[in-house]
């Protein structure tokens, strides 16, 4: 029987896709590994145990991980600046960089279109980020139309559907193969530990991972210096 004054396990938001790769090494390292269902697509659970009985994970979209933190559903979280600069939420604390899913948010638009954006006045974009997209090209002084897409980014030029657009890239591989090239990077773009700041106030537990993570990453830095 659980005794009365056990807190419940703090709750870690987990992103899906090829961050959640490159996250799951990181805290296996300070001692947080989910349990095997964690790993099974065909498992209907959705939130599962870990190695530590004060953490329990969620596994959701990359965009999710930062609403979870900031309405106190999840204590903790991992999500790209980009997430966070395109939500902005004041509820959020990132203290730790911690030097995962790099990539760059940029411009991109068919290799055809005059790449000097300072000549426009007005550029229709397609994006996943209509805010920071909008803020952006207001600092440009240019006024954006933004169409919010979800995936297929590179589709919408192709079919007309808008002259430019605001995505991630990696190795700009698939904007080659589609005709594309960069003409702007708007960010430099990694993946954060992000915690709620209430949580972050009011739970040692949180303050303890933060502070385990940020060891990690900066012994990991300094032996690459």
């Amino acid at each position: 029987m659980a005794r009365a004054d056990m807190q419940p396990p703090i709750t870690l938001a987990l992103p899906k896709g090829r961050i959640l790769k490159e996250a799951l090494p990181l805290l296996a390292r300070i001692g947080i590994v989910p349990e095997p269902d964690f790993s099974d697509e065909n498992s209907r659970k959705l939130t599962f145990a870990t190695s530590r009985d004060d953490v329990r994970v969620i596994r959701v979209r990359s965009f999710d991980v930062a609403t979870f933190v900031a309405f106190g559903a999840a204590q903790l979280g991992i999500a790209g600046n980009d997430v966070l600069m395109e939500f902005d939420f004041s509820e959020i604390y990132a203290p730790v960089d911690l030097g995962i899913g790099r990539c760059r948010l940029s411009v991109a638009q068919p290799a055809a279109l005059d790449p000097d954006l300072s000549r426009l006045s007005h550029v229709r974009v397609a994006t996943k980020y209509p805010a920071l997209t909008r803020r952006h090209f207001a600092a440009r002084g240019l006024q954006a139309e933004v169409i919010k897409l979800n995936g297929a980014m590179e589709l919408a030029p192709l079919v007309g559907l808008s002259s430019r657009i605001v995505d991630l890239v990696s190795t700009g591989k698939t904007l080659a193969e589609n005709g594309l090239v960069e003409v702007e990077v708007i960010a430099e773009i990694s993946s954060r530990l992000i915690a709620n700041r209430a949580a972050f106030k009011t739970d040692s537990r949180v303050v303890t991972i933060i502070n385990a993570l940020r060891d990690l990453t900066e012994n990991a830095d300094a032996a690459a210096a």
